[in-house]
């Protein structure tokens, strides 16, 4: 798939709205599958905390809620957006739950993770460049706040 292929995957917002990452286009992206019932949900603090420390050099996070491991993610679209809003103060973008594995994998997770291996958990992170390249996959337990995850966030956006 190539950069523009990437950019031009139909989304949906958590609130209905229809969406692209064509909006995102020249800016360095942090891509999680996320969920509301898991024991890796505190995630959600430190990537808010990292949304707002890196987004005026261009990151953006974006939240795409997955119901595929262990139905941790068994709200509607509302009670997703109230969950992260009241528990998290989550101001950056979630999207429309969609499945990240098997059969009905969504696009844009088929175009992330190309000749990779299925999505282990929630949380798992992909960084994606300006030019909309996958950079780098992380595995779920590594948290914002890791040193590794930062030094290639801070790479990419010195790019």
């Amino acid at each position: 798939m190539t950069t523009a292929d990437l950019y031009d995957i139909p989304l949906t917002r958590l609130d209905g709205t229809p969406s692209s990452l064509r909006e995102f286009a020249g800016e360095v992206l942090l891509i999680v599958n996320v969920a509301s019932e898991c024991g890796l949900t505190p995630q959600y603090r430190g990537l808010e905390e990292l949304y707002e420390a890196q987004r005026e050099r261009g990151l953006r996070v974006l939240g795409f809620p997955c119901n595929q491991f262990g139905a941790q993610e068994p709200g509607t679209s509302a009670e997703i957006a109230q969950f992260c809003s009241r528990n998290y103060g989550v101001t950056f973008p979630l999207f429309e739950k969609i499945e990240v594995n098997g059969p009905q994998r969504h696009p844009l997770y088929r175009s992330l993770i190309g000749s990779g291996g299925d999505i282990t958990w929630n949380f798992e992170k992909f960084l994606v460049d300006r030019d909309g390249s996958v950079l780098a996959r992380f595995a779920p337990d590594v948290k914002p706040e890791d040193e590794n995850l930062r030094a290639k966030i801070d790479s990419a956006l010195q790019s």
